[in-house]
């Protein structure tokens, strides 16, 4: 492992210093594991890791490339990770996600295109026509605010909220808000944040997108803090904090 960790470090070291910058091919392996003093083995094995990180791709018969290493392609694996993280941790997500959505919304406000605005107008129906089918409601929640951070024109801040808006802490949050019979209230908060971004208020944009995500951080306690598959007790939209905390 730590002949596997020195390649990988001489490898970044190569990308960072733009000796092997975006799109460029390594040498062979074995020209690569001499002219970094190590083994073709240690070469090998730092070769995997960092296609696996995306950072670099194999492709058999031709050779080994560093990648356009795009937020996208670096970042991709967050929402793997994000996927095996448990209860409290999941929240410490959402209080990240509360972090850097209502502004990344408020940026867009200023950004959006009317063609931007007219796909989430589309969207919202979408919402209303699945208010009581989380599984349609996942896939319409993710378009609608991927749309909106889209709109920002930063793809670093795109890929970051992509991956800690995981499908499976939204499909935690959609359960519990159908099963408490609140998933109406939530669809008119993205119809808040809508009208916010038609009327190009970015402050109000802002609110209104952090008031959503309170609304999800609330109810996502309130799902974890129910046994498995048994959220009847779920408070209802306008319960206040102490409801909302474990026992």
């Amino acid at each position: 492992m730590a002949l596997t960790d020195e390649a990988i470090a001489k490898i970044r070291s190569m990308i960072q210093s733009g000796e092997l910058p975006p799109g460029s091919r390594l040498p062979s392996e074995p020209q690569l594991a001499s002219q970094m003093g190590l083994s073709r083995s240690g070469v090998r094995e730092a070769v995997k890791v960092l296609e696996s990180a995306r950072v670099l791709d194999v492709r058999r018969g031709d050779g080994t490339y560093v990648t356009s290493l795009a937020p996208r392609l670096l970042l991709e694996g967050l929402g793997l990770a994000v996927e095996l993280l448990q209860d409290d941790t999941l929240l410490e997500v959402m209080e990240v996600r509360r972090m850097l959505e209502p502004v990344a919304t408020g940026i867009a406000a200023l950004r959006m295109s009317d063609d931007d605005l007219d796909d989430l107008a589309r969207i919202l129906d979408d919402m209303r026509g699945a208010a009581d089918d989380h599984e349609r409601l996942i896939q319409f929640d993710t378009a609608f605010h991927r749309t909106v951070v889209a709109a920002t024109g930063n793809e670093t801040l795109t890929s970051l909220l992509d991956g800690l808006s995981s499908r499976t802490l939204r499909a935690r949050v959609w359960r519990g808000l159908i099963e408490g019979n609140s998933a109406h209230t939530t669809i008119e908060e993205h119809h808040a944040i809508y009208v916010a971004l038609r009327s190009r208020d970015q402050l109000l944009a802002q609110a209104s997108a952090l008031l959503h995500v309170n609304t999800s951080e609330s109810w996502l306690r309130a799902v974890l803090a129910q046994p498995e598959g048994d959220h009847a007790g779920a408070p209802s939209a306008g319960a206040g904090p102490r409801s909302l905390v474990r026992p």
